[in-house]
């Protein structure tokens, strides 16, 4: 709703006024949010891990980007730089978050249960879309649009409501694991945590395989959040896409992405994730040619369809190698650096390279091409990391 669908035609359309800066000051917005992410995820990370307050750290962020959201819907024409503030806390919030939720998945799953569960995660991830797109579709219904303005305003709130609902029973219900006397989150608490990032930084390369992992997955994240940021403005603009054919596309794509993140978590269980990496980058390379070449819309609804295949099934195997190189006494700092500084940095270029390309060249195509060089890159280097069933084999 926020970062694929509504929200960024709202802003182009409404907000900047369909003007084709919209595209670049979008990718901007986009990639100053990750930027920040990126510079205090891996501190936060380590700092979670040294205090243990893992999930006081993951409730302020929720309720940052809660109240961000809510706050859009009194975005209007002309308020296009306070719309940019409030998306980049929004983004900050949720993106911030996902470090201390990824997080848990090692002290949650068995090592042979780890692709299964991440899979279950990003699917129930996505039947959440899929069910917000139904419960705001009457909403919609006449439109992103000027003359619909207090509807899709409404909508954001309705948004915000439903993040706050369901995030609820994480705080309600989950403990976080006794770290014995460690002190309470403090400046000492910080300092710490900067001479633990600081060594992080230092000998990362004592885990060569996270090391390349970390790298490849620096790539061709990038590519896949770019099509995810920038997919309901190409759809509309470059195709022609009605609202009503948008809601039908994107509920399209969050049933395949269900499917894919539940077929590829038992996948991952059974040939590793390096493998099943491997395949949905593959799967992906085609989705961006068939995209370029689309030339109608059925054409396009069958690319979405793989689209969303192959996002969550990658995104489900990505959390799942990352969990299995990751070492239990660093794994809140190391998904600092996972979710943070080669998550959201890897957001940084692809979203700008896609705004200035498309502003420039008048042509959402060619921006697209562009994102085939990174996930070309992202493959390379995945296929020079080595399997492992689980931990991280550490060089010294």
């Amino acid at each position: 709703m926020m970062v694929t669908f509504v929200f960024p035609l709202y802003f182009k359309n409404v907000i900047c006024k369909g003007e084709p800066s919209g595209d670049a000051l979008w990718g901007f917005s986009v990639s100053l949010s990750m930027l920040l992410v990126a510079l205090i995820s891996p501190v936060l990370g380590a700092a979670a891990d040294y205090s243990g307050k893992r999930k006081r750290f993951l409730l302020f962020f929720t309720l940052t980007s809660i109240v961000a959201t809510a706050l859009l819907s009194f975005s209007g024409p002309g308020m296009a730089l306070v719309a940019v503030l409030l998306f980049v806390l929004a983004n900050m919030g949720f993106e911030g978050g996902l470090v201390f939720y990824d997080s848990y998945l090692k002290q949650l799953a068995s090592a042979k249960s780890i692709g299964r569960v991440s899979g279950y995660g990003f699917a129930m991830g996505y039947l959440g879309a899929l069910s917000i797109l139904l419960l705001v579709q009457p909403l919609l219904s006449k439109g992103i649009v000027l003359s619909n303005m207090p509807n899709v305003q409404l909508s954001f709130l309705v948004v915000a409501i439903f993040f706050a609902l369901f995030a609820a029973p994480l705080f309600l219900v989950l403990r976080d694991e006794k770290k014995g006397d460690r002190p309470a989150i403090s400046f000492t608490a910080i300092r710490c945590s900067l001479r633990e990032v600081k060594y992080t930084v230092q000998h990362i390369m004592s885990y060569p395989d996270l090391a390349r992992f970390l790298l490849a997955y620096f790539f061709y994240n990038d590519a896949i959040l770019t099509v995810i940021a920038f997919s309901s403005i190409y759809a509309q603009n470059t195709l022609g896409f009605t609202t009503g054919e948008l809601i039908r596309f994107f509920m399209l794509v969050q049933t395949t992405a269900i499917a894919g993140s539940l077929i590829f978590g038992f996948v991952t269980d059974k040939i590793g994730p390096k493998r099943t990496i491997v395949i949905t980058l593959l799967i992906w390379f085609v989705v961006v040619v068939a995209a370029i070449f689309a030339d109608s819309k059925e054409l396009f609804f069958y690319t979405g369809m793989l689209a969303g295949m192959s996002m969550g099934s990658s995104q489900a195997a990505s959390r799942s190698m990352m969990t299995r190189l990751t070492p239990q006494e660093h794994v809140t700092e190391f998904f600092g650096f996972y979710d943070g500084t080669f998550g959201k940095a890897s957001a940084i270029a692809g979203p700008l390279v896609f705004g200035l390309v498309s502003a420039q060249a008048g042509s959402q195509k060619a921006a697209l091409a562009s994102l085939l060089l990174f996930f070309i890159l992202g493959l390379l280097l995945m296929t020079r990391v080595r399997s492992v069933g689980s931990g991280s084999t550490r060089v010294t």
